[in-house]
């Protein structure tokens, strides 16, 4: 009777918790393509274009779906936007954050609005980016984060902020991971990475299949899976990058942030790869304390503090 009684007040002390807190809400939201994906037209501010058009359409039509027991947003094509927060007292950093969701969804509460919160309380800004889904048009992903950071380096010194970084998880770690290797100038150029869980490889047996698969296709040549692969991408430019995740991962094989660790060894950018003991996939930035579930248990508070001090020996 006492494990009972315990264990009924522990539940509503729990309830109790997540009733008061509160996630902060976004300052700004923007669709990327205000004229949809058949014009080639990004965002125009005063007359000025701030950011570029789509390039390429992915083909999906009919709206973004959210799945209401998770959060996950779907089907994302003409609607892809991007939710801005931005902190009261700014520390100069801002983070375009990438969700994962295998590049068929974006994991949009797990990997965005909850990474939001713990960064604004920290005065970082965020910029978390809905991305269209590649659905056969392996550009467009990366097109969008490229977009993001133009249109945040364009608003930089009204909000406060001197570097803008990118952080991913699983498939939006390697989105992330593509915006750290692929970009085509310093606008796009991240200041430096953050990589969780991230897919890196896409080497059969060694890559997530379903983001390899979303992302290229199923007929992809050599030189598709190469150039993707993003171990491959890494040089002497790519920013200083921090990679986390747990040795028990059994749906994005350790061996994909190894890579990425060695390649980044080996053209001397600087950086940290830190292996948590426990805690499987996906367990983004969901605690106790905002959703009453944390798969990463009592690493949680290393995981804060190892990602806190990072960021912070990154500030300029």
């Amino acid at each position: 009777m006492k494990k009972v009684v315990l264990g009924m007040l522990v539940s509503l002390v729990s309830a109790a918790c997540l009733s008061a807190y509160e996630l902060v809400k976004p300052d700004l939201t923007l669709k990327l393509y205000p004229e949809g994906q058949s014009v080639d037209l990004g965002i125009v501010e005063d007359g000025k274009a701030l950011t570029l058009g789509p390039g390429e359409s992915n083909g999906l039509e009919g709206g973004n779906v959210v799945n209401p027991r998770n959060g996950n947003i779907s089907n994302i094509g003409d609607d892809a936007y991007m939710d801005i927060y931005l902190p009261e007292n700014c520390n100069g950093q801002m983070l375009v954050v990438c969700p994962g969701g295998g590049y068929s969804n974006v994991s949009a509460a797990n990997e965005g609005t909850r990474v939001a919160d713990w960064c604004v309380r920290r005065g970082i800004a965020v910029c978390v980016v809905h991305y269209r889904m590649p659905n056969g048009h392996c550009t467009v992903p990366l097109t969008d984060v490229q977009n993001a950071f133009r249109y945040c380096r364009a608003k930089a010194p009204q909000w406060g902020v001197t570097q803008i970084g990118v952080m991913g998880f699983s498939a939006g770690g390697h989105l992330a991971a593509s915006a750290s290797t692929l970009f085509v100038d310093g606008i796009t150029r991240p200041d430096f990475s953050v990589l969780v869980y991230p897919v890196i490889t896409f080497e059969e047996f060694v890559t997530h299949a379903g983001t390899r698969l979303n992302l290229v296709g199923p007929d992809a040549d050599r030189d598709m899976v190469e150039r993707y692969s993003l171990e491959n991408r890494v040089s002497p430019s790519t920013p200083p990058t921090i990679l986390l995740l747990s040795g028990d991962d059994r749906a994005v094989p350790p061996e994909n942030s190894l890579r990425y660790y060695r390649a980044m060894q080996e053209n001397g950018v600087p950086g940290e790869l830190h292996v948590f003991t426990s805690g499987g996939h996906g367990w983004g930035f969901t605690t106790m304390e905002n959703s009453g579930r944390d798969n990463l248990g009592d690493q949680r508070e290393n995981f804060f503090q190892i990602l806190g001090r990072w960021l912070d020996s990154q500030r300029q």
